[in-house]
């Protein structure tokens, strides 16, 4: 955990959020500025800043985030008709928090990027 991480900071309890899944290792919650009706971030209670900084011993909790994000995607109503995952990573693409984070976006057809 890293002290002035905002998702460290939810992971522990310390931060508001809206929490739709939580298990050992991983938790989601509601974005708090979304861009789209279906706007959830799918984090690993661990810090790691990026993709950039996964290594091999990572590819389990990867494999979770993904499962994790099925799941939601079921529960939040956007599995049949469609949803995007998206991870950014660093500035130039728009990774504003230094702590790996999948972007679970749905609810609205959304435009090919």
């Amino acid at each position: 955990m890293i002290e002035d991480c905002i998702f460290c900071k939810i992971v522990k309890g310390e931060a508001p959020s809206s929490i739709v899944y939580e298990d050992e290792r991983i938790i989601a919650f509601k974005n708090i500025k979304p861009v789209v009706p279906v706007h959830i971030l799918i984090i690993p209670k661990e810090h790691i800043p990026s993709v950039d900084h996964l290594e091999n011993k990572d590819g389990e909790l990867l494999g979770g985030l993904f499962l994790a994000a099925q799941k939601i995607a079921k529960e939040q109503g956007v599995a049949e008709r469609g949803y995007r995952l998206v991870f950014n990573v660093g500035r130039d693409a728009g990774q504003t928090v230094d702590h790996l984070h999948l972007h679970l976006l749905g609810g609205t057809k959304l435009p090919f990027a």
